[in-house]
């Protein structure tokens, strides 16, 4: 995980300013909806649970889009670009590239259309297209009320249970990873099995993307940061995905 995603432990931060709206500027709300849209029309939902025949929506978007795609496309930003630009921004940043990458849309049609908008402010404002099949409405509004778990049966029994002393592994840095950098090399301690397994939707380079347990565990707090910067008995919980563990 490159660094700008991967701030915990840092000292010398400047203090977090909280944003309390969720949509501070409008547009914000319609770079939400294509990523939602984006999901609910992904051709992975056919093998999800539940399962969806996405193979019946008359959709032209056909690619595999997750939130994993969505965090891997705002993580390959320039970190500059990272720091400078907003939440959303960041999100349609990740998203015109997967666009660019898929080929619905080349980088020259779209440094044309970001011009035009930038030489005429009007347009920006003009109103959406209406239209589109009313079945593609239809899969949206389903999948918004019956989601896509990860959960999966158990390929085989967990190699940890409660109790245990864990490391976390010192995996190679990846295009995209769930393991949080601070946390590598560290000593755990198991504190909950979740039921069942977990996937991740599509493979990354360290380790997951398949159906695998998932463990609560317990770091004490001053075995991550300074002991002068955290309160005595503090004890910070992460859920793990297996691969990232090993026995001490």
């Amino acid at each position: 995980m490159k660094l700008q995603h991967n701030l915990g432990g840092l000292e010398g931060l400047d203090p977090i300013t909280p944003e309390t709206k969720v949509f501070v500027e409008p547009w914000e709300t319609r770079i939400f909806g294509i990523h939602t849209a984006m999901m609910a029309l992904s051709n992975h939902l056919n093998t999800s649970l539940p399962k969806y025949d996405i193979g019946s929506v008359p959709t032209q978007f056909k690619s595999f889009w997750t939130w994993g795609h969505l965090r891997q496309g705002a993580e390959g930003l320039h970190p500059f670009e990272y720091f400078r630009l907003r939440y959303y921004e960041k999100w349609l940043g990740g998203i015109s590239g997967f666009f660019i990458d898929e080929g619905y849309i080349t980088q020259e049609e779209l440094d044309a259309r970001t011009a035009e908008f930038l030489q005429d402010s009007t347009k920006a404002a003009a109103p959406l297209p209406k239209g589109g099949n009313p079945a593609i409405d239809t899969q949206v509004e389903q999948y918004l009320r019956k989601g896509d778990s990860p959960k999966r049966p158990l390929p085989s029994p967990a190699k940890f249970k409660v109790g245990d002393q864990v490391r976390i592994k010192n995996v190679s840095p990846a295009a995209h990873s769930r393991l949080p950098g601070n946390l590598k090399g560290r000593i755990a301690e198991v504190v909950k099995v979740y039921e069942g397994a977990f996937t991740y939707f599509f493979p990354t380079e360290d380790g997951i993307g398949t159906p695998m347990p998932v463990y609560s565990l317990a770091f004490q707090a001053t075995d991550l940061w300074e002991a002068s910067t955290t309160e005595a008995n503090l004890v910070y919980y992460n859920d793990i995905f297996e691969a990232y563990i090993e026995a001490v």
